[in-house]
């Protein structure tokens, strides 16, 4: 890795210059100077990302550091290529040099990754692991982690041993892009502009590193979650860096103002994590402060050695970062930084630890380094270095050692296709299993009668557990399936008609995701006592008047959810339904129990004002511990029972349902309350009559609200009056 630096520079030796011929362990950074400053600031960077997640459970701005140096380091080096009169710009050996960099230390870590995953989790999160695992290797884990962001119904899964190479991606796709765009444009700018090609080159990236920014501002305001895993919104930080290698031999700095430079820029990136919420102010304007920061710090000694008019000296924060302890460390942060994250989301995991705590992060942090160091000294420097492994004079150990090289390769290619194969047969073996939940619609109320067995005190047969933990994910309402639910970005107002389609009366069902999964027993009903259901629904968000709704279990924005709420109120008040159902109560977030938001009282006062009375559901209980969501399959799977992987009714249910306070308020609204459905007196379980509740952390399954059809009729239909159960 090299800055771009003057052709010739007068070769000097000061701390953190280089002016010897580069070692065999140095391979081939052949530059007149080499930056071990900047090493030091990566070793810094990954300090921080490694102490931030494992004692913080923040972003601390290091991986912003790394894309900014890494566009700098990889587009400097491009650039010189590109501007070099005669120089190749066939791109399969940058190419072969980037594979041979990357991926034989991940291959590792995700081999090591897959054996824990098998040991420590449960196997409903095999699948998962193994679509990221081939994300990874592929180079698009960041879109695999955005479009499960933007997916509502997966919302509430655990966090991912691999959700870190998020990064890896989007810096792979930056290469490959770059490498193109840098190579073709400089054919055309060889021929074309000739003495001025680095003009050119300065002008077509500005270019592209505006249009990013602006982009990346754009996607954080409209959908910051998934914003932060796109690679286009993450682009212009990888592209200032190489705009700066670009600059850097023009900048003349005095050596106060370089000092000063060097202090700001370093106390910046120290200081970022603590002071800013990169989780959700990233990639947003806000990562121009460590992006920004790692530009000032990599100016602050540019072109130390051609200026004519510069002593030669460098800033002392930038001696302080060439020293051997953060040059050593910044030389395995690849490594650290693929290892920290899965060791300790395997710890928490094997540990039930919502978080570590200071003797069990070192603990993490120690092993990491070991690992770190292991890895790039064993597999990564002799795979990267292996062409200069030894001097042509000894040609019996460069021979030894080539085959050594060889063999170390092939045996990480082979972990590669190991778990290549391994993860679609994992995905073939999951698909086979959930194919039989198709017989899940004909299961027999005899052998499997769900609510019946607390309603009814139905007896219940030893008969295996329906849906399976494999089958829960896709037992899913059947609007999901036929796509009549606006996802999250989608304002429009999707209508789908179910229950009797030829029936005069209409109940409308309206709101988020809470309100959907009531579709199936709506549905039954429907076509029993002749009336139709039609769909008003988008993931995430209920009738309310709120001006910024949050996202109910991560509290990001969602703007909107209130233009979505806008239409739709108008559209359901111009198609007036005889009835509308939706959710009227929420899960508290600050103490047990559940509440009727204040903000949907507006709702209910413009439906009552436009004649539309409300079939009001009393929301079902949401799994969570220590404030956090969790899956009941997931708990099964890792051996929990029926009890263990519920929760107490008194945590999520309060003691009399908030919407009976409501009723002499707004006479038209017509509350109905399926508690006693899903709970017992002491506890929700996760279990009841052998079917499983939820498919997901909050989401009742399709195969129980089916058994929970009789007890909705009753209820609705002494609510409407249109029939008598």
């Amino acid at each position: 890795m090299m800055t771009l630096a003057p052709a010739r520079p007068a070769p000097v030796t000061k701390p953190g210059i280089t002016s010897r011929a580069p070692s065999a362990k140095e391979g081939a950074r052949a530059s007149a100077f080499y930056r071990h400053d900047l090493d030091g600031l990566r070793g810094i960077a990954i300090a921080l990302v490694a102490v931030f997640h494992v004692w913080f459970g923040r972003v601390s701005g290091g991986v912003d550091v790394f894309l900014a140096l890494s566009g700098f380091f990889f587009g400097g080096r491009l650039l010189r290529t590109a501007m070099t009169p005669g120089a190749s710009l066939w791109p399969v050996p940058e190419v072969t040099r980037l594979v041979r960099r990357l991926l034989p230390v991940l291959v590792v870590v995700l081999a090591a990754s897959a054996v824990l995953t098998i040991l420590v989790q449960p196997e409903t999160r095999w699948e998962a692991f193994a679509d990221q695992s081939l994300a990874s290797l592929g180079y698009f884990q960041n879109w695999e982690l955005a479009n499960t962001a933007s997916d509502y119904l997966r919302a509430g899964e655990a966090v991912s041993p691999l959700q870190h190479i998020w990064s890896m991606s989007v810096q792979g796709q930056f290469y490959i892009a770059f490498l193109a765009l840098i190579f073709l444009s400089a054919l055309l700018f060889r021929r074309v502009f000739k003495k001025h090609m680095r003009v050119a080159f300065v002008v077509l990236l500005s270019a592209l590193t505006i249009a990013s920014f602006v982009y990346a501002v754009v996607a954080h305001n409209a959908d910051q979650a998934t914003a932060y895993y796109n690679s286009f919104a993450r682009a212009w930080e990888l592209l200032l860096g190489a705009l700066v290698g670009a600059l850097v031999p023009y900048v003349r700095w005095p050596m106060w103002l370089r000092t000063t430079a060097a202090v700001i820029s370093l106390a910046a990136i120290l200081a970022c994590g603590a002071l800013i919420d990169g989780v959700k102010e990233f990639p947003g304007p806000w990562a121009l402060v460590p992006v920004g920061a790692t530009v000032l710090f990599i100016l602050s000694a540019a072109n130390r050695v051609a200026d004519p008019h510069c002593d030669g000296r460098i800033p002392a924060p930038n001696r302080l970062l060439a020293t051997a302890p953060f040059v050593s460390l910044g030389a395995m942060a690849y490594s650290l930084y693929l290892w920290h994250w899965p060791l300790l989301i395997f710890w928490l995991s094997y540990s039930g630890h919502a978080h570590a705590n200071f003797v069990e992060g070192v603990c993490v942090l120690m092993l990491s380094g070991v690992l770190a160091w292991l890895t790039t000294k064993l597999i990564e420097n002799p795979l990267r270095y292996r062409s200069s492994t030894a001097t042509k004079s000894a040609v019996p150990l460069r021979t030894r050692l080539g085959r050594s090289t060889v063999v170390l390769g092939s045996v990480v290619a082979l972990l590669g296709v190991a778990l290549t194969a391994t993860s679609f047969t994992w995905r073939e073996h999951v698909a086979v299993e959930r194919s039989t939940g198709k017989e899940l619609p004909g299961l027999s109320m005899t052998g499997y009668p769900g609510a019946h067995a607390i309603l009814d005190q139905a007896k219940v047969p030893k008969l295996p557990m329906r849906p399976t933990v494999l089958e829960a994910q896709n037992d899913i309402p059947q609007t999901t399936e036929d796509g009549c639910i606006s996802d999250f970005d989608n304002v429009g107002v999707i209508n789908c008609t179910y229950g009797d389609k030829a029936a005069t009366r209409t109940i409308a069902l309206a709101g988020g995701s809470h309100a959907e999964h009531w579709i199936t027993a709506l549905d039954l009903l429907g076509r029993m006592h002749s009336f139709k259901v039609v769909t008003y629904l988008k993931m995430g968000c209920p009738l309310t008047t709120e001006q910024v709704p949050l996202v109910m279990g991560d509290n990001r924005p969602y703007p909107k959810c209130h233009e979505w709420n806008q239409r739709v109120m108008a559209k359901i008040i111009a198609d007036r339904p005889d009835f509308l159902f939706t959710t009227a109560t929420r899960p508290w977030n600050i103490k047990p129990g559940d509440v009727m938001p204040g903000s949907y009282l507006g709702i209910w006062q413009t439906l009552s004002d436009n004649g539309i009375p409300i079939l009001a559901m009393r929301d079902t209980p949401w799994l969570a511990r220590s404030g956090k969501p969790f899956f009941a399959a997931d708990c099964l799977a890792d051996g929990g029972d029926a009890i263990s992987c519920g929760v107490r009714r008194s945590d999520v249910l309060s003691a009399r349902n908030p919407t009976l306070d409501f009723v002499t308020q707004f006479p038209m609204l017509k509350p109905l309350d399926m508690s006693d459905a899903v709970c017992r007196k002491d506890i929700c379980r996760a279990v009841e009559g052998n079917v499983l509740l939820y498919h997901d952390a909050h989401h009742i399954s399709k195969t129980y609200m089916r058994t929970m059809t009789e007890e909705l009729g009753r209820q609705i239909g002494a609510a409407t009056g249109w029939w008598v159960d």
